[in-house]
């Protein structure tokens, strides 16, 4: 049980007991720096109830607590609050409680309780996965496994957009100017060659754009009659036919672009449970439709189109059918999340993790979904996030000036390995052992850049910033971990038996104060999802942890008890360290 657990009932009955007056709830707060204390109870609030002051009012619950709770060592009281100073043989009992749980901090998924499906990446098949998707895909992952960690059953899920003009803009410049050009006869990732064509469709379009202004049209005109983006929604229209040619040229490009993604994923550390394409999804929701105008929900325009009107819910009509009969993205959506469902019927609640430019459309499809009776509706969350901004400026697919993810990574093992290089310790080390550590630093640094951060917040990426071993980076995290395996390596004796020590030195207190708030920062973390939650707990864990090292000796401590304790204290550390990066899909290397 966590401090206020252990107190509230205890502070309840003191309350009872003199003053005869019944509190539900005990306001707690962390004891400021710079008074003596483990954790303060707010006093203020009482005064409401019993006519005291609060020195008076909070000396008589301390004496009270010291006579009567064990783990209550003393106290001191400031203004209307209540320092509470707790036993180091509570702290002791504790850590001996969690020394030897790997997994302390998570909790174990009830099989009862319903599933979470939390979708991320979700890109487009028309080019490679760039900055932004990194941000989207390491949102997403690490939520997924904080939800997991805190006790749910999570399935992780994309749905990829393979069809539309976009994707027939690729298909008919391969076509155009590709001569046949492939992955392997190139040398490029499916991926990359695809979206190569992109840019090509691009170029020609302002080509033609240009050209038709030139004979009198009107910019907007030229758009519009530019040969080849009639061309290319021809061949949408033959797509939505079932046209042979067409069909199997998307087929053959989209295996191109699934096999480079692939690579991406791997190389990134993230994963799936369950695919949806935007092929097979983009005609689902338009039978529901018909369930939502026969209860009332939508209504039917004079020219057959369908909207819902949410003007009362402080939004505005949304159309959710076209005249022509036509879904919308949003009817598509609305379909998917049905369908969801009913492929997994355990699943309760959704995560979409999508930039913050779609906050409307997640209102609306949100409060659709509530209107039409799911009860699951309710438990939807945007994972809404800001975007990553580059000191060049902003990033465009169609003209090729995007940060590619898998030539990000590469820039970021590289920069880990020229500073490794200029740190000059890693002499020892096969070529094989460098190159996988380069990797280890250099992701890590770029996922904790990204992850400590707010996901609401936008990001300006600094990659150089992101690889520097000191300050709240992941190289510097990382490298604490490999200290303390340092550590234990050197321990030339057995460190696992119980220690039987009396009394705590004020920095392994404070320590193992810090240890003792993973788990409900997992759960806050959870209810927030919010990676960055997990990221800087981390990071005031190490520092708390390097203020230790320098504070007190570990292998050169006399007293065999005291250095038992301080080798079982380091290791601790290390094992939340690794939980915490776990769920940020970190390594953690055994040497730096």
């Amino acid at each position: 049980m966590s401090l206020p657990q252990i107190l509230t009932p205890s502070i309840q009955k003191a309350i009872q007991a003199l003053f005869d007056v019944t509190v539900d709830k005990i306001e707690f707060q962390t004891t400021r720096k710079e008074f003596e204390g483990d954790i303060t109870m707010v006093i203020f609030p009482l005064l409401k109830l019993i006519k005291s002051n609060p020195a008076e009012l909070g000396n008589k619950i301390g004496n009270y607590l010291v006579e009567n709770v064990s783990e209550v060592a003393r106290f001191n009281v400031v203004s209307g609050f209540l320092n509470i100073v707790i036993s180091d043989s509570y702290y002791l009992d504790f850590f001996n409680g969690i020394k030897d749980n790997k997994q302390f901090g998570y909790v174990t998924p009830n099989p009862e309780e319903k599933a979470v499906m939390v979708e991320y990446s979700s890109p487009n098949t028309n080019k490679p996965l760039h900055l932004g998707h990194v941000r989207n895909n390491l949102l997403g992952y690490s939520v997924a496994e904080i939800l997991k960690a805190s006790g749910k059953k999570v399935y992780k899920t994309q749905i990829i957009n393979d069809r539309g003009i976009h994707i027939c803009k690729s298909m008919l410049a391969w076509e155009k100017f590709g001569n046949g050009e492939t992955p392997e006869s190139s040398g490029l990732k499916g991926d990359k060659l695809v979206g190569k064509y992109y840019v090509e469709f691009d170029k020609a379009y302002k080509a033609e754009i240009n050209s038709l202004i030139e004979t009198g049209k009107t910019e907007e005109e030229a758009k519009k009659q530019a040969p080849i983006i009639i061309e290319a929604q021809d061949m949408l229209k033959k797509w939505e036919a079932g046209d042979e040619e067409v069909i199997s040229l998307w087929k053959k490009m989209n295996e191109w672009v699934y096999e480079g993604f692939a690579t991406t994923y791997t190389n990134l550390g993230v994963n799936f449970d369950k695919y949806y394409y935007e092929s097979n999804t983009y005609l689902l929701g338009k039978d529901v439709v018909q369930v939502g105008l026969d209860k009332g929900v939508f209504e039917k325009d004079p020219d057959g189109s369908v909207w819902i009107d949410l003007t009362d819910e402080g939004l505005d009509r949304k159309i959710v059918l076209r005249s022509d009969g036509t879904a919308v993205y949003m009817t598509q959506d609305i379909g998917t999340a049905i369908q969801r469902v009913k492929d997994m019927p355990d699943v309760g609640g959704m995560v979409y993790t999508v930039g913050n430019e779609q906050d409307y459309h997640f209102k609306v499809l949100f409060l659709i979904l509530k209107k039409l009776g799911f009860d699951w509706a309710s438990s939807l969350y945007h994972l809404s996030y800001g975007m990553v901004d580059l000191p060049s400026g902003k990033m465009k697919s169609r003209e090729g000036t995007v940060v590619d993810a898998d030539d990000l990574m590469q820039d970021m093992t590289d920069t880990a390995k020229q500073i490794s290089e200029d740190l000059g310790k890693l002499d020892y080390y096969s070529d094989e052992e460098k190159a996988k550590l380069y990797k280890t630093i250099g992701l890590g640094a770029l996922k904790y850049y990204i992850l400590k951060v707010d996901p609401k917040k936008r990001i300006l990426f600094n990659p150089a910033e992101s690889v520097d071993f000191a300050g709240n980076t992941g190289p510097f995290i990382q490298y604490t971990y490999a200290r303390i395996q340092s550590i234990i390596r050197k321990a030339d004796f057995d460190f696992t038996a119980k220690t039987e020590i009396e009394e705590l030195h004020e920095k392994e207190k404070e320590l193992v104060k810090q240890i003792e708030l993973f788990p409900e920062v997992i759960q806050n973390a959870a209810q927030n999802h919010s990676p960055a939650l997990i990221a800087n707990y981390t990071y005031d864990l190490v520092k708390e942890y390097n203020s230790f090292y320098q504070s007190v000796h570990i292998l050169g401590e006399v007293d065999l008890t005291k250095k038992i304790f301080r080798v079982q204290l380091s290791q601790k550390v290390a094992e939340v360290i690794n939980s915490a990066f776990q769920l940020l899909g970190i390594e953690v290397p055994e040497r730096m």
